[in-house]
């Protein structure tokens, strides 16, 4: 029988059965849904969030974590020590040499990242390394802002310094010390277009590999005007899936069992 997947493959089904909005404010609110899906549709149960920081997507008190192990990963173990008690914590460099750190090869069936991969200096090694923590069937999701937006390609031209000057004054939590603190963004390999990651990915080592797109962002929420005109041009923009104009996206990517 012929299949009837689409072309990407069974991760492209699986996120397209949540019938997923154009918005990314969509993509923000059904990322755990997302996570928990896959683990029921792949049977995983050893969870990682890379860079989690002080703020894990999954609290040990959430019911919905029965059955499954977390742990959550940072390069700082300041960053792991401000994060909730009850949850594994694994200290290494998502981007460097696993080799002199205690992160084993196969550890993880499920790897996942929230706003992550634009501060990463080297995407590559870090799918690399992604690649060889999960275990044969392990899936991998990274959500991150694109630099195809006008905000963050601002964000991206601007010296750090002043970008985080700006920011420390529109967001008081996000200053040193606060409990969302700023850090340099970078946005290696943060794209939309399958035709630009595939390449990268497949020569890592993953097969099924799926991107989804998202338009919008909540920059311009207190200029009225602005932001109606924002909100149809993104609107249009998604509608023809104009991907240089995207805000956000998911990568998904599932290693060969």
């Amino acid at each position: 029988m012929a299949s009837t997947l689409p072309a990407g493959g069974v991760l492209a089904e699986l996120v397209a059965k949540m019938e997923p909005h154009w918005h990314s404010d969509w993509a923000w609110s059904h990322d755990e849904e997302l996570v928990l899906r896959l683990c029921r549709r792949f049977g995983l149960s050893a969870l990682c969030e890379i860079s989690a920081e002080r703020d894990p997507g999954f609290l040990p008190t959430n019911p919905a974590l029965r059955g499954l192990s977390v742990t959550v990963n940072d390069i700082d173990q300041h960053e792991l020590d401000c994060a909730p008690q009850g949850l594994a914590k694994a200290c290494f460099n998502i981007a460097g040499d696993l080799s002199e750190t205690d992160a084993r090869p196969g550890r993880f069936h499920r790897m996942f990242s929230r706003i992550v991969f634009e501060h990463v200096d080297g995407v590559e090694r870090a799918w690399n390394d992604i690649h060889t923590l999960l275990k044969p069937g392990g899936v991998a999701l990274a959500s991150f802002p694109t630099i195809h937006a006008a905000v963050f390609m601002v964000n991206r031209m601007i010296p750090e310094k002043l970008s985080r000057a700006i920011v420390h004054a529109l967001y008081p939590a996000r200053r040193d010390g606060g409990s969302d603190p700023k850090f340099a963004a970078l946005y290696d390999h943060c794209v939309s277009s399958k035709r630009s990651l595939r390449p990268m990915l497949e020569k890592v080592g993953f097969s099924d590999i799926h991107v989804q797109p998202f338009w919008g962002h909540g920059y311009f929420k207190r200029m009225p005007v602005i932001r109606e005109a924002d909100d149809l041009f993104n609107h249009l923009a998604a509608r023809i899936d104009w991907r240089l104009t995207s805000t956000n996206a998911f990568v998904l990517v599932r290693k060969a069992a």
